[in-house]
């Protein structure tokens, strides 16, 4: 069991995300930054789909109970293992009663932690990760004991790769969206030549952007969003979609993120800017 000392400012169990089920109204939920957990689970040869834990911020404390490996990427959030410094993209054996701890945020503000074999948890139309109101809870608490495989022998075939840059880009991707076409000359001149400043209003649904851009009149019956769908408000405020973004909008859906751009921006955090670039 791996026994949570102190949950994190939120830390949720996540895996690759609810496929199928988008016609019902369900999110696809999933890690937001696919990048660097492909990675760590490809580093301890999980399944692409094995559950880890999302920490967002600010780290938890962590009791492995059992013996196993584990792999640790995304933000630099000063992670030690039994008060000695630990990297990212590396693979370390764990033994009952090591504890993992976080400290100061460095860079980034997504950090991930994959386990040999995956989290054991409650699985939800066919996924690990918490999204309520289909799981019971949104994210980890004090004191929760959560299940994985007990390993004692792993011998990986890469034990570790060379750290993401990605944390550092500052832009961002783009396609057109299904609406680009309703965009002026004042629009795509404020897109593709501003800087943009992610807003307080972020969270895994969906980041707002702080500077606004020339309004609009135009009216469209409530049409699909996708992760990475950027939509447009009558006011020119933008808003990008995360995972667990809904799955049905009424602004206009200008842009689209390309999957990098949602792991560069998932890193981002209130404060921080972007801008977009046309592909």
């Amino acid at each position: 069991m791996l026994k949570i000392l102190k949950s994190g400012f939120f830390t949720t169990i996540q895996d690759a995300g609810r496929f199928g089920f988008r016609n019902k109204g369900v999110p696809i939920s999933g890690v937001m930054d696919s990048i660097s957990v492909e990675r760590i689970n490809t580093l301890l040869e999980n399944e692409s789909s094995a559950a880890v834990l999302e920490i967002t911020m600010t780290g938890p404390t962590l009791l492995f109970e059992e013996n196993t490996y584990v792999c640790l990427a995304g933000a630099l959030i000063s992670p030690t293992l039994n008060n000695e410094p630990v990297e990212n993209y590396k693979v370390y054996k764990v033994s009952s009663g090591d504890i993992l701890s976080y400290g100061r945020l460095e860079k980034g503000f997504r950090s991930y932690l994959a386990v040999k074999g995956g989290l054991k948890t409650e699985k939800i139309l066919g996924s690990y990760s918490q999204y309520v109101p289909l799981t019971s809870k949104k994210c980890i608490s004090e004191n929760e004991e959560i299940q994985y495989e007990v390993c004692n022998l792993f011998e990986p075939k890469i034990s570790e790769v060379k750290m993401d840059t990605y944390l550092d880009f500052d832009f961002l991707e783009v396609q057109r969206g299904p609406e680009f076409n309703i965009l002026t000359d004042n629009h795509l001149e404020a897109l593709f030549s501003k800087d943009f400043t992610i807003s307080k209003k972020n969270n895994r649904m969906a980041y707002q952007l702080d500077e606004k851009i020339e309004g609009h009149s135009y009216s469209m019956l409530t049409s699909a969003t996708l992760p990475g769908t950027v939509q447009l408000t009558p006011a020119g405020k933008l808003i990008v979609l995360m995972k667990d973004g809904q799955t049905t909008g009424g602004y206009p859906r200008i842009l689209q993120l390309s999957e990098t751009s949602i792991c560069v921006l998932a890193q981002k955090k209130f404060g921080d800017f972007i801008n977009f670039k046309l592909t």
